[in-house]
């Protein structure tokens, strides 16, 4: 017999990691929902840049910078030391994934807000441009943004990816933590951004076309993201004893009802069925299913941070 002894007595890692707290998984799920609608309006653009927009869908782009800017807030929030946030941007460092995302937040503020100007109704961009007259060289701003689109709408695919990823790889480069230590949570992330993304469009009225063209493109991406979970729970059920341990909170464990419930049964497979349905029967998706997948991707991403803060990195001696 093999005894363990330890001295240690840290408030914020005994008798389990409590680091991250509620705003970490709000910034991640609003970060998704930019990520998601940068993604999608610059491929509307690209793909069909001739087809008329409702007004609210010419609008919603708007909704990407004022939503990261609510995120940021949270993520502001739980810093330690808040105040000393902007030394962030006084170097870059190509190994750090916070110095990544540092910047990439940064950048997607003009990314997301040219292209939502550019693609807002030409009368609200004139009334606006009267407005604002007194602002220098605004129309030149305008000029350019105007001719080119396409770069825009390149530059909001990229980074909408960038930021989606990022969410997921800020979680998967942390090796002390077996639950999040996966190359799947990054592709995970992302794809469950762009559901959610595709979800918030459909809360707006949007016109029936483009409501059908969101809820396809939202069935294919929850059985994707369907797969990626249960990729992620094979690669941590097959690996070591730490990672066995983590996944085994989702079998049994402390965290089995939520997750199953909230994430699986009531944010993907109950909206995917929904969705199915509406197809079948050519109906309009309606706005019952896309909270569903709102609240299953808040869910996913509440458990995933709170359950990966409560695994840790332990001998097979321990577990027996």
């Amino acid at each position: 017999m093999q005894e363990l002894t330890t001295t240690r007595n840290n408030h914020s890692i005994d008798p389990v990691l409590h680091i991250w707290h509620g705003e970490i998984p709000l910034y991640l799920f609003l970060g998704g929902i930019v990520a998601g609608v940068m993604i999608l309006t610059g491929l509307w653009f690209l793909l069909r840049p001739a087809a008329e927009r409702s007004r609210a869908l010419s609008l919603l782009p708007w909704a990407s910078p004022v939503l990261l800017s609510i995120g940021m807030l949270f993520l502001w929030l739980d810093l330690e030391h808040p105040f000393n946030a902007w030394r962030f941007y006084l170097a870059f460092k190509i190994g750090s994934p916070m110095s990544w995302g540092a910047w990439i937040l940064l950048l997607i503020y003009p990314a997301a807000i040219l292209l939502a100007w550019v693609g807002s109704p030409a009368t609200v961009r004139q009334q606006w441009l009267r407005r604002l007259s007194a602002v220098p060289k605004l129309d030149r701003v305008d000029g350019w943004a105007t001719a080119n689109v396409k770069f825009l709408a390149i530059t909001n695919v990229i980074m909408g990816a960038a930021l989606g990823i990022y969410t997921g790889v800020l979680l998967g480069t942390m090796a002390a933590r077996p639950l999040w230590n996966s190359a799947i949570l990054g592709p995970l992330f992302l794809v469950s951004g762009l559901s959610t993304a595709a979800a918030f469009l459909l809360l707006y009225s949007i016109a029936d076309h483009e409501r059908v063209v969101l809820g396809k493109l939202d069935m294919g991406l929850i059985t994707i993201e369907l797969a990626l979970i249960a990729l992620w729970l094979v690669g941590l059920a097959s690996g070591g004893a730490a990672a066995r341990a983590a996944v085994a909170q989702f079998f049994g464990g402390p965290y089995t009802a939520a997750f199953w419930t909230l994430v699986i049964a009531l944010g993907l497979v109950a909206p995917l069925v929904g969705e199915w349905i509406e197809l079948r029967h050519r109906l309009v998706p309606g706005r019952a299913t896309a909270i569903l997948v709102l609240i299953g991707g808040f869910a996913l991403r509440w458990i995933v941070v709170f359950a990966g803060q409560n695994s840790g990195w332990i001998s097979e001696l321990a577990l027996r």
